[in-house]
């Protein structure tokens, strides 16, 4: 019984179908990306036109990403700076 698995054809040792594949992927992944990226958008500009301060819903943002441990890490370095130039 042969084998009759789908072997890539290689172009200069490298595999054509599957690099051809890997590309796509990533194509879609970024359309999909850019979606996305405008979807954001139009909520900023939703949360904007509603009232929101869009700068401070971004601190938050990235606030809610970092854990805990960072979080105040980084709160006790921005107060020292504060107090450091008196602010």
């Amino acid at each position: 019984m042969a084998d009759e698995k789908q072997v890539d054809v290689e172009v200069g040792g490298v595999a054509a179908d599957r690099l051809r594949s890997l590309i796509e992927r990533i194509e879609r992944l970024e359309e999909e990306k850019r979606e996305l990226q405008s979807d954001i958008r139009d909520i900023f500009a939703e949360a904007k036109s509603a009232g929101f301060d869009v700068k401070a819903m971004r601190t938050i943002l990235k606030l809610r990403k970092m854990n805990a441990a960072d979080r105040d890490e980084q709160e006790v370095v921005v107060e020292t700076y504060r107090k450091a130039l008196d602010f």
